[in-house]
């Protein structure tokens, strides 16, 4: 008579891929929402920078000082820093949607985060870069002086406006869907009877 009762070690270990394969994504949510909060906040911190610090100076008496500060960024400027990083922030933030889309309370936070870049980057294309043109590569020797001051004035009030708080909103959210994903994962551990890692702190 055949045995139909096989052991743990003969059966297929099918269902375990699979099962590992359904678990993947929730695995993989939280270090992808870790990098895109790192990307989130270096952001929002350049912007920050840039507002309080390099704008001063570059806006302080146009067009002069917009020739000042294009002297002073000759090397690397604005326009290294922020593409890769704004891209890697689209790339990122879409990741961490995918990853987060069946925990409601993380995946709204990170749609509005990646909303609020989306948003930067089009108002970017279409209002800042053709001012950016004007005063940086058109400069005094197409436009006169009165009417260079007047877009500084314009961008930079704009600035403030519209990419200080997409950058603050983008940060804020993308913290807050960070906190959610880190406190789902607690809570998927205490369910599965797991311990969440000691902390070096908790071992001391």
């Amino acid at each position: 008579m055949k045995n139909t009762h096989e052991s743990p070690a003969a059966r297929p270990a099918g269902g375990s891929r699979t099962q590992r394969a359904t678990h993947l994504p929730h695995r993989l949510a939280l270090p992808v929402l870790t990098a895109y909060l790192w990307v989130t906040m270096t952001l929002f911190g350049a912007i920050v920078l840039e507002t309080f610090m390099v704008y001063p100076n570059v806006f302080a008496d146009p067009p002069a000082s917009l020739e000042l500060g294009m002297e002073f960024l000759a090397v690397s400027g604005p326009s290294d820093f922020f593409p890769p990083l704004g891209f890697a922030s689209w790339v990122l933030g879409a990741a961490s949607l995918a990853l987060c889309r069946r925990m409601p309370t993380v995946r709204w936070w990170v749609l509005l985060s990646l909303a609020m870049f989306v948003a930067e980057g089009v108002v970017s294309m279409l209002y800042f870069w053709p001012r950016n043109e004007i005063m940086f590569v058109e400069g005094p020797a197409v436009h006169s002086a009165e009417y260079l001051r007047q877009v500084a004035d314009e961008f930079v009030t704009w600035h403030g406006r519209s990419r200080m708080v997409f950058n603050t909103v983008a940060a804020v959210a993308a913290f807050t869907a960070f906190v959610q994903a880190h406190r789902h994962r607690l809570l998927a551990l205490g369910a599965a009877g797991e311990r969440p890692p000691r902390t070096a702190a908790a071992r001391a």
